[in-house]
């Protein structure tokens, strides 16, 4: 049993208590007719757990010691009740509450497609040689990919998250560490790139395919993602190539641009669990403004194209989102939402993602290039975008469940 997950009063190490154990095929009435039969006998509960799997049940409960001389009674009584359920029970007499937890709390979420029993034995094997415990494991979704999320103790975050990063990569699974508390439940900004991660596309590449020059642009941004080139720069470079282009180009690009798989379930869900959502991007403001209507979202910014004269001049205007000015504006929806830094999210691929991600309580690399996983405090490598609300404790049963209550 974990601890403290029902505690009617703290417990001397040295009262008498026993644990009882109920284990069989699961059916309404058995946690009531469980501690009725208790109940007779005048204990206190001081925990309780229960668990469900493919219709069995295991229910378990830390009760004190009953009055001298019945506890003979109690046990009978109890093996009684669970045979006429048709449940097995196991009855264990010790001292005191459960063993108190180490110091350092963490989350441990790893997600696979299939989760395999390779990869959960070495998560939970690297997990013990870093010193810490699994206390509890919970099953978060079972598709588009299964979820799964372990509550540890006794070793701290960050050793933690170290240990595992290298095993996920080589068991082909991702694995966040984030460390428990109520400061997890209360993120309330969640900031995403634009560009390959919100939607499938890269902007400027489909202004660039208007102009036929969409290869020299891919090439030159794929370098400016990898960290190869100073991202200003490149911006310029990219834009100077679409100089002449019509402006109408700017609706058949926003008819074109494709959302990430799970994009409106994520930003729809954050929503509903009162989460501000917000986009900063390289890519301009005249694909940005439009995403932030039809999503509802509440902070975008970007660059924007230079436009006169119904042409556009191969020049952005204004000040240039680059690197270190998506970490700023993540700043600055924070401080306009009045959220703390620590509370908020921050989701992206590319390098320039990178001081935003650290700047973040929770950085978020998406199927991102290696130099920012590494950097992340948490990758995801399915193509569906929606998989980071398990990384933030939201099963996928709670997602469904407010769709039906809103359609309804």
């Amino acid at each position: 049993m974990s601890a403290s997950q029902t505690s009617s009063s703290d417990i001397p190490a040295d009262v008498p208590t026993l644990l009882v154990k109920i284990f069989g095929k699961d059916r309404p009435g058995i946690t009531a007719g469980l501690f009725d039969t208790l109940a007779a006998y005048s204990v206190d509960v001081v925990d309780i757990e229960q668990v469900v799997t493919r219709g069995r049940m295991v229910l378990c409960a830390l009760v004190t010691e009953p009055p001298p001389g019945l506890e003979g009674d109690l046990r009978a009584t109890v093996h009684s009740w669970a045979e006429s359920m048709k449940m097995q029970a196991e009855i264990i007499s010790g001292l005191g509450d459960n063993r108190p937890r180490g110091l350092g709390r963490s989350l441990v979420t790893v997600l696979g497609h299939p989760l395999t029993a390779e990869a959960t034995a070495a998560i939970a094997a690297r997990i013990t040689k870093t010193g810490g415990n699994i206390d509890r494991i919970f099953r978060l979704a079972k598709y588009p990919v299964t979820a799964v999320e372990f509550a540890v103790s006794g070793v701290e975050t960050e050793p933690l998250r170290t240990a595992l990063v290298t095993d996920a990569a080589r068991l082909g699974i991702d694995v966040a560490v984030v460390a428990a508390g109520l400061y997890r439940r209360a993120q309330r900004l969640v900031v995403m790139d634009v560009d390959s991660t919100l939607i499938q596309d890269e902007v400027i590449e489909l202004f660039a395919a208007h102009a036929g020059c969409e290869d020299k642009v891919a090439e030159v941004t794929a370098a400016a993602m990898r960290g190869e080139l100073d991202f200003e720069q490149s911006l310029h470079a990219r834009v100077a190539l679409l100089e002449g282009l019509d402006a109408s180009v700017v609706d058949k690009v926003r008819s074109e641009v494709r959302l990430t798989p799970g994009a409106r379930t994520l930003i729809r869900t954050l929503k509903r669990l009162g989460y501000q959502v917000g986009v900063v991007s390289g890519g301009f403001t005249q694909v940005t403004d439009d995403l932030k209507e039809r999503l509802g979202l509440d902070f975008a910014h970007a660059n924007t194209l230079e436009i006169v004269d119904g042409r556009l001049t191969g020049k952005v205007t204004g000040e240039i989102v680059d690197r270190a000015g998506k970490a700023r504006l993540l700043r600055r929806f924070a401080a306009e939402a009045g959220v703390p830094l620590s509370q908020t999210v921050a989701i992206g691929d590319g390098a320039n993602d990178l001081d935003m991600l650290n700047a973040a309580g929770l950085g978020v690399a998406f199927n991102a290039k290696p130099v920012v996983r590494e950097a992340a405090h948490a990758a995801v490598n399915f193509p569906f975008l929606d998989t980071v609300l398990y990384l933030l404790g939201v099963t996928r049963e709670e997602v469904e469940a407010a769709d039906i209550l809103e359609i309804s």
